[in-house]
């Protein structure tokens, strides 16, 4: 008995002793547990979207206290003086992220990203005087920026008189007889167990996958990561920071291979074979849902009258080798074609090779502008085409402004009016098109569709989803009359106008799937495929086009019944432009019925052969339905 009772004496000092320790780093670092855990609290909520339906990441308070609680860890196993100093540069510290960041909220509606930080590293004296008289105005104070304020001012109170709130504490105690290391080791250490576990369980999951985020040696493949579920959740400025960080090295790396083939890219010459070449690039466009394939709604009458009039000629076996806008705009840019050895950035931009060769190159891009509201999709695509180095080797002349409106496009293209060019034009418009948010992809005043149109076509949606097919239609229909504006303004010259869009979009398309958007976590099966990586695409041919070059023209029309992936669209527009250069390959041209490879595999997401994926489709298909007649 006795040696039972020494046992659990034993046990039971043991249990106190780890208690104990569990409770010593709050011991001397209670007040830096508490105030960095409300300044975190504080952040989390001051930068929550303003949009219905926003939340923020939903263990961030949780796993804030495993993070505050392993800070003050470190700084309990230091020496007391190296630990105090670094106390107060981690004061700092976080005060300082924690202020940019929600003022960047607050007057960008964004944290820090990695345009935020590029945009920095790219501001001078001036600007940064400039800036600070702008923003820096007295109804910043009465914004979510003041509540960390508040913090940071209790906590210089706190700071200031700590000493006689400790002394009033101990007097408590004092008075009412409790002990204080008896409430810390049986009250206190018990419950912080207990919760620290709770982390431990709940959000390690997240630690997993923000190391997985940020080990990735490609900006593309980080990318890739944030569309998948269970991606990590950078919930603390000092996090938004280190990946702003990590994100700008990774794309530094291609940055610097792209500059430095800028010199290894030659033209041998130019015949200017097409004087006028337009290449607009849509987004989000479902090729099911345009007229001009087949769609039961008016959505595309302009394009579907220039095509009876058997002026614009439909591609009809489009795919895009991505579902993600930057992953495509690269390889679109790009002359690297999918299958080929190395990387997109191994390989010139069309755009160098074209004004290299004396061509005019415009850029009017409603997207990948470099502004700091920018997602790290939108960054992770543009950021090759804002490089100072990069941007001046490819385009003469770009806008400036962003806007709700593809209209406001059109706008800045006129007021730029170019200067003619011996050597040709290519002008490039890249739309916002049918882009997630519908709603405002065309203005309601001119909205032709309405939501009770499709009640008896869709039964099996609810009416605030039948309300997002109108206004995604809505959106078709008012590109429609964009790329009909564009055309009006080459109609009078020897011009070519190719249209396509760089992914499709997922619209209820799929029987029972109650989703808008993209899947990216998922395996590609042909019905995905369908609504996501088929793209619509078609090349206008001008009067005086037709005239000068019947051949070409007769060329465009053959060519529209083959298989096509818009990773080889480059080559073709060197074609177009009569451009001689070692970087072109004929057998990526689908114009050249004698060398294009129309049975080279269409990989997407270097997943799946989008062809194999149709053919075993329509396989099962044609199975079940003769089995159906059987019965």
């Amino acid at each position: 008995m006795s040696n039972i009772k020494e046992i659990m004496s034993k046990a039971g000092g043991a249990l106190v002793h780890l208690l104990q320790l569990i409770v010593a780093p709050m011991k001397n670092y209670g007040a830096f547990f508490v105030f960095m855990y409300i300044l975190g609290a504080v952040c989390t909520w001051a930068t929550i979207p303003n949009y219905y339906g926003a939340h923020p990441y939903e263990w961030a308070l949780l796993e804030l206290v495993g993070d505050v609680y392993v800070l003050c860890v470190v700084l309990a196993l230091l020496p007391r003086r190296v630990g105090l100093w670094l106390k107060r540069a981690i004061y700092v510290l976080f005060y300082a992220l924690t202020i940019i960041d929600v003022f960047c909220f607050v007057q960008f509606e964004t944290t820090i990203n990695p345009t935020m930080l590029l945009l920095i590293g790219e501001t001078n004296a001036s600007e940064t005087a400039g800036f600070f008289s702008t923003y820096l105005t007295p109804d910043i104070f009465v914004t979510n920026l003041s509540w960390v304020l508040l913090v940071l001012v209790v906590h210089i109170v706190w700071m200031r008189l700590r000493r006689k709130i400790e002394e009033a504490w101990t007097a408590f105690l004092h008075k009412y007889h409790l002990s204080g290391k008896k409430m810390q080791t049986f009250i206190v250490a018990p419950l912080l167990t207990v919760l620290l576990v709770w982390c431990f369980v709940e959000t390690w999951h997240n630690k997993v996958a923000l190391h997985r985020l940020m080990t990735f040696d490609r900006i593309g493949l980080v990318e890739h990561e944030l569309t998948q579920k269970g991606k990590g959740e950078a919930y603390l400025p000092l996090y938004r920071l280190a990946f702003s960080i990590y994100a700008n090295k990774l794309t530094a790396k291609q940055l610097d291979v792209l500059i430095d083939g800028l010199d290894k890219a030659k033209v041998d010459s130019c015949s200017v074979r097409v004087p006028n070449i337009v290449l607009i690039i849509g987004e989000s466009y479902n090729k099911h849902h345009s007229q001009l394939y087949g769609y039961e709604r008016p959505t595309t009458p302009r394009q579907l009258a220039r095509a009876k009039r058997g002026e614009l000629i439909p591609f009809i076996d489009a795919v895009a080798p991505w579902n993600l806008t930057s992953f495509v705009f690269k390889h679109l840019f790009s002359l690297y074609a999918v299958g080929d050895s190395g990387e997109w950035c191994d390989y010139p931009l069309f755009p160098e090779l074209f004004k290299k060769a004396g061509y005019h190159v415009s850029f009017f891009t409603n997207q990948f502008l470099k502004v700091a509201k920018q997602q790290v999709y939108d960054f992770s695509g543009g950021f090759f085409l804002n490089n100072p180095k990069l941007s001046a080797a490819m385009f003469d002349t770009r806008n400036e402004r962003l806007h709700v409106f593809d209209e406001g496009l059109l706008r800045e293209y006129d007021e730029a009016d170019p200067q003619p060019s011996e050597g040709g034009e290519l002008t490039i418009f890249h739309l916002i098109g049918q882009h997630t948010d519908y709603r405002i992809r065309c203005p309601k005043s001119r909205m032709p569709f309405k939501r009770d149109e499709y009640k008896e076509e869709r039964p099996d949606l609810k009416p605030r989803e039948l309300q997002n097919l109108a206004y995604y239609d809505c959106g078709t229909w008012y590109n429609d009359s964009i790329v009909d504006q564009i055309i009006e303004r080459f109609e009078d010259k020897d011009a070519i106008v190719i249209y396509l869009s760089d992914h499709g979009d997922e619209v209820y398309g799929i029987k029972g799937l109650h989703f808008v958007g993209r899947l990216h976590s998922i395996a590609i099966t042909f019905p995905m495929a369908r609504e996501e990586f088929e793209i619509p695409m078609w090349m206008w041919c001008s009067k005086d086009f037709r005239k000068n070059h019947p051949g070409l023209f007769r060329d465009i029309r053959r060519a529209s019944k083959r298989r096509f992936m818009s990773d080889a669209l480059a080559h073709t527009l060197l074609y177009l432009a009569g451009i001689e250069t070692s970087h072109y390959r004929p057998e990526l041209n689908v114009l050249d019925a004698k060398n294009y490879n129309a049975e080279r595999p269409r990989v997407l997401r270097h997943e799946k052969d989008y062809d194999e994926l149709k053919e075993d489709y329509e396989k099962k298909k044609a199975k079940k339905e003769k089995e159906k007649a059987k019965r």
